[in-house]
């Protein structure tokens, strides 16, 4: 489903060139799970975001379900990021005029979704059940828990059923139970609906639950676990 080749990401600063990926190869199939790990700045996010449309590799190709996606128009890209891809982030990025049940709705509207809205609504609050949170349907981001506004991020990840969901250090802001909550949820998720999954972490303890761990260092993979669970 997902295979990067030769992935270099190249920054200029001044006179002084810093290389962030130097030569990846990343491999995920339909319905797999991943676990990237490392330590700051080894490459991990930006190695997420040229996987997920985000960020231009300054060498190498990105194949997403075939595609070659830096062969595409931007627009083209950008649907694609809408439609078959969901995004978690560190921050959660819940607009904040926006109930929990809204901002889950949000990007089937803007993917222009050909369902109707009662039924993107149903769909949402069907999310926000299995998320757990489907009391909180009405409540704005700032009467969430930093735990809760993350699982209706988790949910607005799921909106326009994508094949994979990317997980940038979901839980760098959550304590360690909360996280562990997340984990779980996004772990179901995948095993559940056979939705592929990437998640980039610090977190070296839970590997034996992907199908993949891949081990990160000074913008290259030093180790690649597998494991079929």
């Amino acid at each position: 489903m997902i295979l990067a080749k030769n992935i270099h990401k190249i920054y200029t600063q001044g006179n002084c060139k810093i290389e962030a990926l130097n030569g990846v190869d990343l491999e995920l199939k339909k319905g797999e799970s991943l676990l990237i790990v490392g330590p700051s700045g080894a490459g991990k996010s930006t190695l997420l975001h040229i996987v997920g449309g985000l960020d231009t590799p300054t060498i190498g190709e990105v194949f997403f379900n075939g595609m070659n996606l830096y062969s595409l128009k931007d627009e083209e890209r950008a649907k694609i990021r809408n439609k078959k891809m969901g995004f978690v982030f560190q921050f959660y990025h819940l607009l904040p005029e926006f109930s929990a049940l809204e901002n889950i709705m949000l990007p089937a509207f803007i993917s222009k979704d050909a369902r109707p809205t009662r039924v993107i609504k149903e769909s949402a609050m069907n999310l926000l059940e299995t998320v757990g949170l489907a009391d909180r349907r009405s409540h704005k981001p700032r009467e969430l828990s930093g735990g809760e506004a993350q699982r209706v991020a988790i949910a607005r990840a799921l909106i326009n059923e994508p094949d994979v969901i990317l997980a940038d250090e979901p839980t760098g802001n959550l304590d360690s139970e909360m996280g562990s909550q997340i984990y779980d949820i996004l772990w179901k998720i995948n095993k559940e609906s056979g939705t592929a999954l990437i998640i980039v972490s610090h977190n070296e303890m839970m590997r034996e639950d992907f199908n993949k761990t891949y081990y990160m260092e000074d913008g290259n993979i030093k180790n690649k676990e597998a494991l079929w669970v």
